[in-house]
């Protein structure tokens, strides 16, 4: 299969279909189609898509298809990729609205075992991705400290802290002040190196 848009279109129609969980339990499958299955982009790009799609507004997992592929095949490969993640979705939602009610889906004690026996699953499909991200990221204990603290502080539901979009923005001021210092910083360490 050579045309990019139907790889793209399966790709993330698959993904869509065998995803329990949202878009943190979609991550890890994303990653290992994209990155280790499929080798379009690079583990450090993703991650750099990953923030982006998690800091937009909307689903995740819709995000980050559309991130890929815009980064793949401009505007045509997002909207292949978003339209094979939406699809299952849209298609499962749909007949569950015409055929189950929700008394049905409440009482059925089938139904109600299977979603229990999925809940572990989808816990394990949200810690992988995190677990991979931070050595990605190369974070070590000290570093660990940051996101650690970030978590603890928007779980607390105090309101002045909370917020996680404080912290996007937070985040994404101390890496441009942090980034600029350092190139600054190795600009002039090489022009001190260049006068002796």
């Amino acid at each position: 299969m050579h045309n990019i848009f139907i790889q793209l279109f399966l790709t993330f129609l698959k993904i869509g279909a065998f995803t329990f969980g949202g878009g943190w339990a979609m991550i890890s499958i994303i990653e290992k189609e994209i990155v280790d299955k499929h080798h379009w982009i690079e583990r450090e790009e993703f991650l750099d898509l990953l923030a982006v799609a998690q800091s937009l507004p909307g689903i995740l997992a819709v995000n980050i298809s559309v991130a890929v592929g815009d980064r793949l095949k401009g505007t045509r490969g997002s909207i292949c990729a978003a339209l094979g993640t939406i699809l299952p979705s849209f298609i499962i939602i749909l007949a569950i609205a015409i055929f189950l009610t929700p008394d049905l889906i409440k009482n059925n004690e089938v139904l109600s075992k299977v979603f229990r026996g999925i809940r572990p699953a989808v816990v394990a499909l949200i810690i992988a991705p995190v677990i991979s991200a931070a050595k990605a990221a190369k974070l070590t204990w000290a570093t660990a400290i940051i996101p650690l603290a970030v978590a603890l502080l928007i779980w607390s539901k105090i309101p002045v802290v909370s917020s996680p979009i404080l912290y996007i923005v937070l985040g994404g001021l101390g890496g441009y002040i942090w980034f600029t210092r350092k190139a600054l910083k190795k600009q002039t360490t090489s022009g001190k190196e260049d006068k002796i």
